[in-house]
């Protein structure tokens, strides 16, 4: 999918902010015109998110207050990766158990969500997750969430009304439901 005249040449980087989370440098490219621009680049670690239905095609979210847009949100359990070397995989069983006590028993990988390619070099690979077990939450100590079980016709309502506008969760949700449609149309046709 390269094109020469579109891509851009990374030339020199440069961290401007070394946080906790995310990285900040300035990246000088040279553009297909051989001229050269700044770019920021927020640089994430990558994440993996989870959609987890359980028996009766409920999906499970977490409600949460998301201070960056000020309001609580429902989301799919996600969490960062603790380095960009771990396992997405297991980032995302880690995830579902400590924020919602699950473990599942069935796992299949949906897609890898590229969040801000604008800006951010963020990653999230999202899973879907079934065949689930309750067990005790542990969430890390400055995680505050509750759990909400919602059909998943009602989730991806949610998404297409735009009451879901986080992007892994409406993402998620939408490859989620199609995913099953797929598969039981498959089975009625057996």
């Amino acid at each position: 999918m390269e094109d020469a005249q579109l891509t851009e040449t990374l030339l020199s980087r440069e961290v401007v902010y070394p946080g906790a989370i995310i990285r900040l440098e300035h990246w000088q490219v040279r553009l297909p015109n051989g001229e050269t621009a700044l770019r920021e680049v927020a640089c994430h670690p990558g994440a993996s998110a989870v959609v987890a239905l359980d028996e009766r095609d409920q999906v499970i979210l977490v409600r949460q207050h998301r201070v960056a847009v000020g309001r609580l949100t429902l989301e799919i359990p996600a969490g960062k990766l603790d380095s960009p070397e771990e396992d997405p995989f297991l980032c995302a069983q880690r995830e579902l158990s400590e924020e919602t006590g699950l473990f599942a028993e069935h796992w299949r990988k949906l897609t890898v969500l590229e969040t801000t390619p604008g800006f951010c070099d963020e990653r999230i690979h999202l899973y879907l997750a079934t065949g689930l077990t309750q067990r005790q939450a542990h969430p890390d100590q400055d995680e505050f969430v509750d759990v909400v079980r919602m059909p998943l016709t009602e989730a991806v309502s949610s998404v297409l009304s735009g009451a879901f506008r986080d992007g892994k969760t409406a993402l998620g949700l939408m490859m989620a439901s199609a995913l099953l449609a797929a598969s039981n149309h498959s089975n009625d046709c057996l």
